[in-house]
């Protein structure tokens, strides 16, 4: 497996900020007229904190399910579903901001494609099990994305019609307000927020797929490969940098080999070369990916990739042709 610094396999290493108070009124006690005014005093103030606190529970709890109530509309709201595909299946995921799984992209002329029913942005509800018939819903991003690839068989998948709105609903993006605003000919302190919010979450997701990689890492470096997966597809559904695609995608390779699930493996590996990682020597020698090394699709998609690799064997075979190797 390897790092997001040099590579190295996940398998074997793990990277890595008092207010002034007047002195309250004291009236006299040596009366006992004064000690019936401050009872009565006090029973009014506790029986007045009493009924706001009351007050302010009821508030909090009406404010809680009318925002539920809410959620619920806008859910309700969107069209639903249902499309059986087989593998390939020509669809890229990503992972929307409230975790869910949303759809990226989708294969020109692939079999989601072909369908017809598929849209970029639509949100995935629940999907086939891993095996058999049962329909399992679509949790957090790292297990939906975990059931689909090790998916045995055709893949029965419910979705919602989001007509692309993967993002919050309601929200004009940072382009949009900008593009707006500088038609108008000023750009607000709102952009500007914006503008700030974004780095900051830009920033935070960083920090949260660094901290994914690491976790998978040790995750898989104990032989928790299934739990190991969760965190690197959650990576690869963050929009990650290319040298993180690369990487996340590689150490997924690596577990599903160690899972012995071929066929998933090798579509990573695909996936990690694609993004340029081209460690070649290692894919052929780490023993995290032995058995993707025995699947005869494993040669057929070095070579697609392994140029010094295959200028090696032309090279040998010209050797051999003019008797250059001969002793």
């Amino acid at each position: 497996m390897a790092s997001t610094i040099s590579y190295t396999s996940l398998c074997s290493l793990l990277k890595l900020n008092q207010t002034n108070q007047k002195t309250p009124f004291s009236p006299s006690l040596s009366s006992p007229s004064s000690l019936v005014k401050i009872k009565n005093q006090l029973c009014f103030s506790s029986n007045f904190c009493s009924h706001l606190n009351k007050a302010s529970i009821f508030m909090v709890k009406a404010s809680e399910t009318e925002a539920t109530q809410s959620e619920k509309e806008e859910e309700d709201k969107y069209e639903e579903y249902e499309v059986e595909i087989i593998q390939p299946y020509g669809l890229k995921f990503t992972k929307g901001r409230d975790g869910g799984t949303y759809i990226d992209a989708i294969a020109p002329g692939g079999f989601a494609d072909k369908t017809g029913k598929f849209t970029v942005g639509d949100k995935v509800i629940a999907t086939s099990a891993v095996f058999g018939e049962e329909i399992w819903p679509a949790a957090e991003y790292g297990r939906t994305m975990y059931t689909i690839r090790q998916r045995i068989g055709p893949l029965l998948m419910k979705m919602q019609k989001r007509y692309g709105k993967v993002e919050e609903v309601g929200e004009l993006t940072e382009k949009e307000i900008i593009r707006a605003e500088r038609n108008a000919g000023f750009i607000s302190d709102r952009v500007r927020e914006i503008q700030v919010t974004n780095a900051r979450r830009k920033k935070e997701q960083k920090e949260q797929r660094e901290r994914e990689l690491r976790e998978g890492l040790k995750l898989s470096k104990n032989g928790k490969y299934e739990e190991a997966l969760e965190k690197f597809e959650s990576v690869l559904g963050s929009r990650p940098t290319g040298d993180e695609l690369a990487v996340a995608s590689y150490n997924v390779a690596c577990c599903y080999s160690k899972l012995n699930q071929l066929q998933a493996g090798l579509s990573a590996l695909k996936d990690a070369m694609e993004a340029g990682f081209e460690d070649f020597k290692r894919i052929r020698t780490d023993p995290d990916l032995a058995n993707l090394r025995t699947s005869e699709d494993f040669e057929t998609l070095m070579k697609k990739f392994d140029e010094s690799f295959i200028n090696e064997n032309a090279i040998n075979a010209i050797k051999s042709l003019f008797g250059f190797n001969k002793k």
